[in-house]
């Protein structure tokens, strides 16, 4: 299916969001303080935009690799990571082939491991977030941005309608998806858990200190949490 509208992807993403997906994403890298040279991760990076804004704003200097299931979505993100080559850069920015539940590294090797609007595509949601703790350095972030369920209720009256009504048509007219894809999506986020509910998912994951701050009354949120450092005697 993403295989599918991934040539569409970028376009559609930043027309049916009026561009405000782009805010979101600087709004997840600005929230997560960078410490330290070890490397992050995004995992079901799509097309990259959140792996090439983290690689951007560490100024280049810190490794960014991003992971996805959709040869299709990888081939758009290398294209963006190559006309990015000109710049000078002390690390490298990688997009690989893989599935977030298992993930191909060892255990504690990444500062940062984050998803944006991937989580609920996976058929085990706790199981992505345990794999995304693994891979975790003690004491590095687990960040989460993915759509939610405005809660006020005249914006999430107005959001309901766009997003169950609006939206896919406008999505499978452009993409022209012969699986349905823009009616997956409204779908999909109305089933996720969100709020206090994927925070608590992440503590069960063992993630510490876990917090949500909605974006855009509610439409988007930003999920964090700590995974937590070895316990001294």
């Amino acid at each position: 299916m993403f295989g599918g509208i991934a040539h569409r992807y970028d376009f559609l993403n930043h027309f049916l969001s009026l561009g405000i997906d782009i805010r979101w994403r600087n709004k997840t890298v600005r929230a997560i303080k960078l410490e330290g040279d070890a490397p992050i991760l995004d995992v079901c990076t799509g097309t990259g935009d959140l792996a090439i804004t983290f690689w951007q704003h560490a100024k280049q200097k810190l490794a960014v690799t991003g992971v996805d299931f959709t040869p299709e979505m990888l081939t758009l993100a290398r294209a963006k990571a190559a006309r990015l080559k000109h710049i000078d850069a002390a690390a490298p920015l990688e997009f690989l082939e893989g599935d977030a539940l298992h993930l191909p590294f060892g255990d504690n090797l990444f500062q940062v491991v984050s998803v944006a609007f991937g989580l609920r595509n996976l058929s085990d949601t706790i199981g992505g977030i345990k794999e995304m703790v693994r891979v975790c350095k003690p004491g590095g972030t687990v960040a989460v941005l993915e759509f939610s369920m405005a809660r006020n209720p005249v914006i999430g009256g107005l959001y309901r309608a766009y997003f169950h009504h609006l939206l896919p048509r406008i999505g499978q007219w452009f993409s022209k998806s012969d699986d349905s894809a823009y009616s997956y999506l409204p779908k999909s986020v109305a089933e996720f858990p969100d709020g206090e509910k994927l925070t608590a998912l992440m503590c069960d994951c063992g993630l510490v200190e876990t917090s949500f701050t909605p974006l855009t009354f509610g439409v988007a949120t930003l999920y964090l949490g700590k995974k937590p450092e070895p316990r001294t005697k």
